[in-house]
């Protein structure tokens, strides 16, 4: 049998790979060799392994983890074909958001930090009904849009009436896991069989506008926070925007948001 096998060093030609590599698959359980010698400590493959061996070497190559590979090969064709989907949409999201900071990079470049006009003044008390999410910073996008297509047919099959813009809430502080919102207020004492609803204290606000696509919005906090912290204010959660002109009614270039942050006296 012996003779079938392949050293470390034949197996790593074959498939492409160095010696290192595979001792570190072997170390990791990705890539166990058939048989390693308990005198002198050799490893030895068996022709048959190089398939999986170049297959590992082409995922890397993709960047994915190494868990995520052991689990695709663990994995039977339906499995592994479901595991290598969600690796892409992940990939995906990831391009798109490369793609949003190269555009913010660009623009930063061209112009320098663009002026914001911020403001302060007072809100009114806003009663909204809400749909809420837990996510990632990165998962926003993707959750907001869930929570609307929850949110509209509610009020819609209830015949609610609403006030519009539809608003967002959100944390001040954009931690790994975190909860948003997305409402539409409704007038005072009426309900909603299925939602949950959010009462925003009217009070002192710093906001400013922001037009352009979602994924800039970053640019306008940036000013915002700026401008609380300069003018010796403590901002309050939740940080709400209120959606104007949305992705229904204007190209990105021309979507318009209004970002709301309550402010109180620093004391301390």
């Amino acid at each position: 049998m012996r003779d079938e096998l392949l050293t470390i060093g034949r197996f790593a030609r074959l498939c492409r790979l160095s010696v290192k590599q595979l001792r570190h698959y072997d170390d990791t359980g990705l890539l166990a060799p058939i048989r390693v010698d308990a005198g002198s400590g050799y490893r030895y493959y068996a022709p048959g392994q190089a398939r999986d061996a170049l297959t590992i070497a082409l995922l890397r190559e993709m960047d994915l983890p190494l868990a995520v590979i052991a689990r695709a090969l663990e994995a039977g064709p339906e499995r592994r074909a479901g595991i290598l989907r969600e690796e892409r949409d992940r990939l995906a999201e990831r391009i798109s958001r490369d793609q949003a900071r190269l555009a913010m990079l660009e623009r930063l470049a061209e112009a320098g930090l663009p002026g914001y006009e911020v403001t302060l003044g007072r809100e009114p008390e806003r009663r909204l009904a809400v749909v809420r999410a837990v996510c990632t910073p990165a998962e926003i996008g993707t959750r907001i849009g869930e929570c609307l297509g929850r949110l509209l047919p509610v009020l819609g099959r209830t015949g609610t009436a609403w006030e519009p813009p539809l608003w967002g809430l959100y944390p001040l502080d954009l931690e790994e896991r975190l909860e948003i919102a997305v409402g539409a207020q409704i007038p005072q004492g009426e309900g909603v069989p299925g939602l949950e609803f959010a009462v925003l204290p009217g009070g002192l606000v710093a906001e400013t506008t922001h037009i352009g696509p979602y994924a800039q919005l970053p640019l306008a906090y940036n000013a915002l926070f700026a401008a609380i912290h300069e003018r010796g204010l403590r901002p309050r959660a939740p940080v709400r925007e209120a959606y104007l002109v949305g992705p229904a009614e204007a190209p990105q270039e021309e979507l318009m948001t209004r970002l709301i942050i309550p402010v109180q006296e620093n004391t301390a």
